[in-house]
């Protein structure tokens, strides 16, 4: 199949692209990059064009009260040009509990994106993936100084991006699940000791403190960032990813 790959030359993109070349596919990546901008909608329909699988990988640049805005933009011209391409499938990457966090600008935006995907015109898979393993250091960062790390409990289960691109290129390759399948890594960890098993894997002496209103993760309630029965465990385990 000719699969358009929006977002394609990103972390997951670039490795979707790949897995779905290699299974004999012809996958192609667009990005802001190779000419096209989903928010003007320049290029985006020469980019589908022929297109029988749209996957969008794009991501808003910020995580705060704009990114509604720009899913919603950026989703509408391209479920518009996929269907004047005639695909058949469009498929997105979203995160596990979304719903479950209003409080979240940014979660509220990934939830308005997954809206208006099931009420488009094009037959559709929502991929929800936990917390990228890739992005754990990042989030030590957001309440950290140079002796101390403060983190909530709140539950997270990372998962590597190798195998989010996996699952996202194998439900692309696949009919359309009018529905969401959940990804995760194998082992969940309260967010703080989380914390100390990566600091102490990248011999880093600062100290995690328990902290439950620390960071953008305080916000989450409970254990909804982890998935429910019938998700998809993927197998790279974390402390064999930080090594």
């Amino acid at each position: 199949m000719k699969i358009a790959v929006i977002g394609g030359t990103g972390l997951i993109g670039s490795q979707v692209v790949r897995n779905l070349n290699a299974a004999g596919h012809q996958a192609v990546p667009h990005s802001l990059t190779t000419g096209i901008d989903i928010l003007t909608g320049q290029g985006v329909d020469e980019a589908l064009a022929g297109a029988e699988v749209v996957v969008n990988l794009t991501n808003s640049p910020t995580f705060d009260e704009a990114s509604p805005a720009f899913f919603r933009t950026s989703m509408d011209n391209l479920l518009a040009a996929a269907r004047r391409a005639g695909a058949g499938h469009f498929v997105i990457l979203s995160i596990v509990g979304v719903d479950q966090v209003p409080e979240l600008d940014y979660y509220r935006a990934k939830t308005l994106q997954e809206d208006i995907l099931k009420a488009g015109p094009v037959p559709y898979s929502i991929v929800r993936a936990t917390q990228f393993m890739e992005f754990i250091d990042a989030v030590l960062t957001w309440t950290a100084d140079e002796n101390t790390v403060r983190l909530p409990r709140t539950p997270i289960q990372p998962i590597a991006a190798a195998d989010v691109a996996a699952a996202v290129a194998e439900v692309a390759a696949g009919a359309p699940l009018g529905g969401t399948l959940d990804v995760a890594g194998p082992d969940a960890y309260p967010l703080d000791e989380l914390g100390r098993i990566t600091l102490a894997a990248r011999g880093d002496k600062r100290t995690v403190t328990t902290d439950d209103t620390a960071g953008m993760f305080a916000a989450v309630q409970g254990d909804v960032l982890t998935p429910g029965d019938g998700a998809r465990i993927a197998p790279t385990r974390y402390t064999a990813w930080l090594k």
